[in-house]
């Protein structure tokens, strides 16, 4: 263990000696940023050693002990949230299309009252380690949880590939690595970061990146400001006169072209934050309920915060960077790549400090990420697949260890392999069916447990089913995949985003399989929803259940 810490310390420095200079596509070494890096890989590689104790038992590496504080976890999942994509993802949307950008910000925050009103506290109450606890729990276990661990897994891996890759890309341009190097560093500190610290690990490093963040996005947008005397009227003048767009950049409606794949986009974000596996199991890291609304209570706040950040710092790239003429060649071209809007604006308010500490924060922000994207599927494979299906709950709790730990190693490397494999190729449509799955899979079937006392093994089993297919065959046809990576002329499904039409068909196809079925089994299930309901409102978990 200390050999593959240490391994993680010095993997930059070590790769920083041996930079290929020779790639077009790579920034000059920016030593400030690596340095900056290097401590807080050293600060949270520590962090990971001290957790090693307290990740010993399962209790403590899937859910850090399930003693953290609201307001820790609160910031925790607000860290798991805002991902690279949020950040820089949202400031290069803005940037693009101007208000019209902060469609994805508004989608990924109205989920959050849909998690605290009708998930977070029943979640807490009735699960234990993974959302498939809770399904299991009244449900027949084997079939919903291949169907939930199969789901689960499906966002879990699209979601990490666009998170390497744009690590990959990232740190090729900000750090002066290559791209199959950043890569490679991504996958081995996630590893060392959940195979040794477990959840606790987990938690420290999101929340330390999720402060970080936003120190660096408040202190960015109050020089904003600044630079524009706190006039907002010239603020937005200058943003309005520099931008191609003018005054549209002010108005909604130029960046999805009719009201279906809007509708269709936000419910995809509404419905798939709450559907997200490595969110949801942030709330078995809690005590008791009040902390799991206390949880999203904070997160919301913090990421709501965040977003309006962006858009400060979006409209605050619009105004000062198209206004620089170092941002452009002699023919007029914007030199600045798409995305690295907010991260070249840091170099303009506060100089180059400020220029590196961003890019590390950055850099954290996806490590962080991944972390939890790792964790949540590995407990996926070890807990659902593993110690509940193969070996039917019939396991040592030490066995479950080692099998979470090879699971967070076999991922770690299939990342790595994924992420080079799809080196150059365009992945910003897997971020949107992983929410999709999410949505059209994940919350229908969490829903319905939760609140449907007609709901059967065969309607989860049969509905997760066919809304996934659904999922994945209409994303495969869409012109995200079918033109744009095929190379078809027109795509058969002309919308990029199916979650307004695979979300309803997931609720109608568990609906129609619940209610024909009229099995011994599903009688049983129908009975089990009292005592579920009755343990929801009691505060008695599953975990309780299991001991009485």
């Amino acid at each position: 263990m200390k050999f593959l810490l240490w391994f993680g310390v010095l993997s930059p420095l070590a790769f920083c000696a041996g930079l290929d200079a020779s790639s077009a596509n790579k920034a000059e070494v920016n030593w400030t940023a690596i340095v900056m890096f290097v401590v807080f890989v050293i600060a949270t590689l520590s962090i990971t050693y001290f957790s090693n104790r307290i990740s010993r038992s399962t209790s403590g590496f899937y859910t850090g002990g399930g003693n953290i504080s609201g307001l820790k976890n609160g910031t925790a999942i607000a860290g798991d949230f805002m991902s690279a994509a949020s950040f820089l993802g949202i400031v290069g949307l803005v940037f693009s299309n101007g208000f019209d950008g902060l469609i994805y910000a508004i989608g990924f925050l109205v989920g959050w009252p849909i998690i605290m009103f009708l998930i977070a506290e029943k979640f807490r109450n009735l699960g234990k380690f993974t959302f498939a606890d809770i399904i299991a729990y009244r449900l027949d276990a084997n079939p919903v949880r291949i169907i939930s661990a199969i789901s689960g897994l499906c966002v879990v891996i699209f979601y990490l590939i666009a998170q390497m890759v744009g690590a990959g890309l990232l740190i090729q341009l900000l750090f002066g690595l290559s791209y199959n190097t950043a890569v490679f560093l991504v996958g081995i500190l996630m590893i060392c970061y959940v195979t040794f610290g477990g959840m606790h690990a987990t938690t420290w490093v999101q929340v330390i990146k999720a402060v970080l963040l936003l120190a660096g996005c408040t202190f960015m947008s109050i020089m904003i400001l600044i630079m524009a005397d706190f006039d907002l009227a010239k603020y937005f003048d200058l943003a309005i006169q520099n931008h191609e767009k003018g005054e549209a950049i002010m108005s909604p409606g130029g960046f999805l072209k009719d009201p279906v794949s809007a509708f269709s986009l936000g419910m995809g974000l509404m419905f798939g934050s709450a559907g997200l596996p490595h969110i949801l199991m942030r709330f078995f890291t809690v005590s008791n309920a009040k902390e799991a609304r206390k949880s999203v209570f904070y997160a919301t706040g913090l990421i709501g915060y965040f977003y309006i950040l962006t858009f400060i710092i979006g409209f605050g790239a619009i105004a000062f960077l198209l206004a620089n003429p170092e941002f452009f060649d002699s023919n007029g071209k914007f030199l600045v790549e798409k995305n690295m809007e907010a991260v070249v604006l840091a170099k303009v308010v506060g100089g180059n400090v400020f220029y590196a500490f961003i890019a590390a924060v950055a850099f954290a922000t996806i490590l962080a990420v991944v972390a939890g994207l790792a964790i949540s599927g590995a407990s996926a494979i070890s807990h659902d697949l593993y110690a509940n299906v193969i070996k039917k709950g019939k396991v040592e709790p030490s066995d479950e260890l080692k099998v979470t730990r090879i699971s967070t190693i076999s991922l770690g490397i299939l990342a790595i392999l994924l992420g080079i494999a799809f080196n150059g190729q365009n992945v910003a449509f897997m971020v949107g069916l992983a929410f999709s799955i999410a949505a059209s899979v994940n919350f229908p079937i969490i829903l319905l447990c939760i609140y449907w006392r007609n709901l059967t093994t065969k309607g989860v089993l049969y509905g997760g089913a066919i809304a996934l297919i659904s999922v994945l065959l209409l994303v495969f046809l869409s012109p995200s995949v079918w033109v744009k990576v095929l190379g078809f002329e027109e795509a058969i499904f002309p919308y990029e985003h199916p979650a307004l039409f695979t979300m309803p068909l997931s609720f109608i196809a568990i609906y129609i399989f619940s209610k024909l079925d009229n099995s011994k089994r599903a009688q049983i299930d129908k009975a089990a929803f009292n005592a579920q309901d009755f343990r929801a409102q009691s505060g008695v978990g599953i975990s309780a259940a299991v001991e009485h």
